[in-house]
């Protein structure tokens, strides 16, 4: 009895609750809303449905019964409505089922057809156009987000805004939040038509927040779009909605939805930064063995510690160990032909610039035990 009474305790304790969601999450887009409407007019022909079933075979139950000295109707099948209810029945059904498809069929179409021109153009139609692209880019096991419309000139040659965001640890991430919490998140402003284009450098990936009311397959190879427009300011989270890998669970999507005017301040501070570390990359500095370990760290921290282990040592076959290995104790060139090119489930890393590459081969070659030579950010320049 005691054993009982506590586990009663337990039970009716609030700590001891988990927050039972009886529904879709609070749409914040028009799509989403459609879909949440479509989903909505679904359950109540379903709960009306159900209801109406219920009630005859109650009513058959207790008007029908045995002990009321009723007998089943060996001839039911041959009544009129004992032989037409096999047409009448699934008509009336499938009818129903046209009637839903109907209203999300446009829905559908909708989400489909996403808006192919900028609205800055001079013959753009209003009514069907986006105001800015972004590009989602699924990796094992990150997401990067590219602007295309958004970026500066640097040497002659435009440079996007790119965001890299990668899980947090536990210890790191915000309260309630492990796994769902990110170290940069996407900024975008409320009220713009956003075209999103989806795609991936190795495996399948699926973007996917339950507020927008969709998620989108990111294909190697292909670009696939997806649109909405966010009416609610926040924070909104989402994840990878397709097994992609040892990791699959640590690609939380977190996307900050702002006003217009915060935007234009988080793009204008991005622009700072990247033209920051543009200047940095294509300088003439010549940089010693320490900072090059020290940067280098930070680079493989963030591009390459979540195959190849942060401690160096891999994860198992398809990502080999770096500690001690043949490659980060080789020759140099070997080392950076890889690292630029790729070789077998390891993309190429061609698109960091000569002083990230050069810090993170230094780091490879000469972290966790290793002692090889220094690779120059020359040594990039003239290998690419």
């Amino acid at each position: 009895m005691k054993k009982l009474a506590t586990l009663l305790g337990l039970l009716l304790s609030f700590s001891s609750h988990a927050e039972y969601g009886l529904n879709f999450p609070d749409p914040v887009t028009d799509i989403g809303q459609e879909i949440y409407d479509v989903h909505m007019f679904t359950m109540w022909i379903a709960t009306v449905a159900l209801i109406i079933v219920f009630a005859i075979m109650l009513f058959a139950l207790i008007k029908f019964r045995k002990s009321k000295g009723y007998k089943a109707d060996q001839n039911f099948h041959k009544t009129w409505f004992g032989n037409w209810a096999w047409v009448l029945v699934p008509v009336m059904v499938l009818g129903v089922d046209f009637w839903i498809a109907g209203r999300a069929q446009s829905t559908l179409d909708k989400f489909w057809d996403a808006p192919k021109q900028n609205c800055a153009h001079e013959n753009a139609d209003a009514k069907h156009c986006f105001d800015m692209n972004i590009k989602v880019i699924g990796h094992q096991w990150w997401w990067e987000y590219e602007f295309p419309e958004h970026g500066v000139d640097f040497n002659g040659k435009f440079y996007p805004i790119k965001v890299e965001s990668r899980p947090l640890e536990e210890e790191d991430a915000s309260e309630g939040n492990y796994l769902r919490d990110v170290d940069n998140v996407l900024v975008i402003p409320v009220d713009t038509v956003i075209r999103y284009l989806n795609t991936s450098v190795d495996v399948l990936h699926a973007w996917w927040l339950p507020e927008f009311g969709f998620k989108r397959d990111a294909i190697p190879g292909y670009i696939l779009e997806t649109w909405a427009t966010v009416r609610k300011e926040g924070i909104f989270r989402g994840q990878c909605a397709e097994l992609c890998g040892t990791w699959h669970a640590k690609m939380p999507i977190v996307v900050k939805a702002v006003s217009k005017d915060e935007f234009k301040q988080w793009i204008e501070s991005e622009k700072a930064k990247l033209l920051a570390e543009l200047k940095d990359a294509n300088s003439n500095k010549d940089w010693s063995k320490d900072e090059l370990m020290v940067k280098g760290k930070k680079v493989y921290d963030t591009m390459c510690a979540g195959c190849h282990n942060v401690n160096g040592q891999g994860l198992g076959v398809a990502f080999p160990a770096l500690k001690g290995s043949p490659i980060a104790l080789g020759s140099a060139n070997q080392h950076i032909d890889i690292v630029l090119n790729g070789k077998k489930t390891m993309p190429g890393w061609k698109h960091l610039s000569d002083v990230d590459l050069s810090a993170v081969i230094t780091y490879e070659r000469n972290a966790w035990g290793n002692n090889a030579s220094v690779v120059k950010p020359a040594d990039i320049k003239s290998a690419r």
